[in-house]
């Protein structure tokens, strides 16, 4: 029955599901035509909103970019790989191999979600290369499942933001709702918030693996193709080449990153910024790959898959700019949505509804910041007023924006690039994902409501 179920779901998204540069135009064709009653503006002016976005993400699509390129350069030296291929040993069998690869996804996203999506992918491929018979689509779907638990870990930027000093920033983002910091331990280490990822970090490695297609269903990839292309040692000549060659060159760089990151952690605690990670990445890469020249081929080799993500990004941010957009004292379009699902909540359902429209605009606002910036100021006042602890009201919204990426394509672009895929291959299995972690999501916050 369950077999049967993801059959039909990954069917479904096969004939369906265009490809993601396809599916972002359509995104943007719909947001574009909704935001124009949404708004009341006419449409040369809601063209200047999409216009206007599209460049708003740049900064953001660079760190993507890198969070692909350099997680993948790290993980393919000779070291790294080691460790990798001994972690992927565990699996012996197709089933272990699911299991595995969505325990450790999980892991890795709730400490840090850009560590996760590279380090998931990365397991995943190695897992491929070592078992046979396992479904390579499968494989790399539970990989990014991983992810449906980011914002409710260390690195969501919304309990993050909410526990971050700064009286003016937390009335703004709140709608002045908040004036004073909510500490992580009323967010992410809420005793609700843990149980929730606690039952999804149980049972989604073993529903994972229950999808598993029969052997003549199957879809492998032969190992031979992951495996990536060993460069012959040339012994340095030149002056140049010597250059090229020198461990002293890479240990310069690595010794100023290593001391940077220690000063940083020092003062700030153990918080992994989107750009921590990356030179964390970029540091070790450097170290474990030796001389600066082997480094220049890693990430030569890295960059191949970073494609989607610079070719799609400015779309998305053109959707933000329809999203957000509002005409002096009106509306935006996710401002509607949000207003709806206040329209009809109580005290026992609000943080329920808030989670259903966190996921609704996360479909079109596939990021954290820009979701809060949008939705805070709405749900935190709204909250308030109906008694609702402005906490859940912020993990509610975190986990609306985590719970539908499991349908978007946006976050999973690092993910396929590395592993050499495309999203309908992986999101007829992240779609049962979706339903498992929404029942999850609605029952704990239904529970959180009626206490």
């Amino acid at each position: 029955m369950f077999k049967k179920l993801s059959n039909a779901c990954v069917n479904l998204v096969n004939r369906f599901l265009p490809d993601p540069f396809i599916f972002c135009i359509i995104l943007t064709v719909i947001v574009f035509i909704a935001a124009i009653p949404a708004t009341g503006a006419d449409v040369i002016t809601v063209v200047g909103a999409w216009g206007g976005g599209v460049w708003g993400l740049l900064a953001f699509s660079m760190q993507m970019a890198l969070v692909l390129v350099l997680g993948n350069a790290f993980a393919n030296a000779p070291a790294i790989k080691k460790v990798v291929a001994s972690i992927a040993g565990l699996a012996k069998t197709p089933t272990k191999g699911i299991i595995v690869v969505t325990f450790f996804s999980l892991i890795a996203c709730w400490i840090n979600w850009g560590f996760g999506l590279v380090v998931g992918a990365i397991l995943a491929k190695e897992i491929a290369r070592q078992v046979k018979g396992i479904d390579y689509r499968l494989l790399i779907a539970s990989a990014y499942s991983g992810f449906v638990i980011w914002h409710a870990g260390f690195s969501g930027s919304i309990p993050l933001a909410l526990a971050t000093p700064g009286k003016e920033a937390l009335m703004t983002a709140t709608g002045g709702a908040v004036t004073d910091v909510i500490p992580t331990s009323e967010t992410i280490f809420a005793p609700y918030n843990l149980v929730i990822v606690g039952v999804i970090l149980v049972c989604l490695p073993f529903i994972n693996a229950k999808m598993h297609p029969s052997p003549d269903q199957v879809v492998t990839v032969d190992p031979a193709l992951l495996v990536e292309e060993e460069r012959v040692y040339k012994k340095p000549e030149t002056p140049a080449e010597k250059i090229e060659n020198s461990m002293i060159m890479s240990a310069i760089i690595a010794v100023a990153g290593l001391v940077y990151l220690v000063y940083y952690f020092i003062n700030n605690g153990f918080n992994l910024t989107l750009d921590i990670v990356n030179l964390i990445f970029l540091t070790l890469g450097i170290i474990f790959h030796k001389t600066p020249i082997n480094y220049v081929h890693a990430i030569s080799e890295a960059t191949k898959g970073a494609a989607g993500i610079i070719l799609q990004f400015p779309f998305y941010a053109g959707i933000m700019g329809l999203m957000t957009f509002s005409l002096e004292g009106g509306s935006s379009l996710a401002g509607v949505i949000s207003d709806f699902f206040v329209s009809i909540s109580n005290d026992v359902t609000f943080p329920l509804f808030t989670f259903l429209s966190a996921g609704i605009v996360n479909f079109f606002v596939p990021s954290g910041g820009g979701q809060w910036a949008v939705q805070g100021p709405i749900m935190m006042p709204a909250g308030m007023e109906l008694g609702v602890d402005p906490a859940i009201t912020g993990m509610a919204i975190a986990w609306g924006d985590a719970w539908t990426n499991m349908i978007q394509p946006f976050w999973a672009l690092p993910a396929l690039g590395i592993a050499g895929l495309s999203a309908r291959d992986i999101m007829g299995y992240c779609l049962i994902t979706l339903f498992f972690a929404g029942i999850v999501v609605c029952g704990g916050f239904l529970i959180v409501g009626l206490i």
